[in-house]
């Protein structure tokens, strides 16, 4: 089926795409598919519009909240870095995967030992020796 798009025809999809009207309804008023509009519109250059189609915004996932570990719940191998006021309900531990031989997770440790920075000197200064 091919469409005979006259200059007059050509004008009314011009305005009538400018006014915003939908390309079904282009295509009705012009006896033609709403296909053959888009394809019309396209080849024109005729300026794009938003989709009448309203999508719905993403679902946010939400991150599993992490368990709360309490005194009852900590086992061995369980990072028992107090966090929290010992005398408010919110109080619980860590519970994170404990560096092996401390009762810390790794960055727990960090904060909970200091370097002795002379033992290190001394220690460097015997290996020179």
């Amino acid at each position: 089926m091919s469409v005979d798009w006259t200059p007059e025809r050509i004008e009314i999809l011009t305005q009538l795409w400018n006014e915003g009207i939908a390309t079904s309804e282009i295509g009705r008023r012009l006896d033609v598919t709403k296909n053959a509009v888009v394809g019309k519109v396209h080849r024109l250059g005729l300026p794009k519009r938003q989709s009448p189609i309203q999508r719905k915004p993403a679902k946010k996932k939400k991150a599993p909240e992490p368990e709360v570990i309490t005194l009852d719940k900590l086992r061995p191998g369980m990072c028992a870095w107090p966090i929290g006021d010992p005398g408010t309900p919110g109080f619980h531990f860590c519970g994170g995967k404990a560096t092996e031989g401390k009762p810390y997770c790794e960055p727990h440790c960090e904060q909970a030992y200091v370097r002795n920075v002379k033992e290190d000197k001394s220690a460097k200064k015997a290996a020179e020796g």
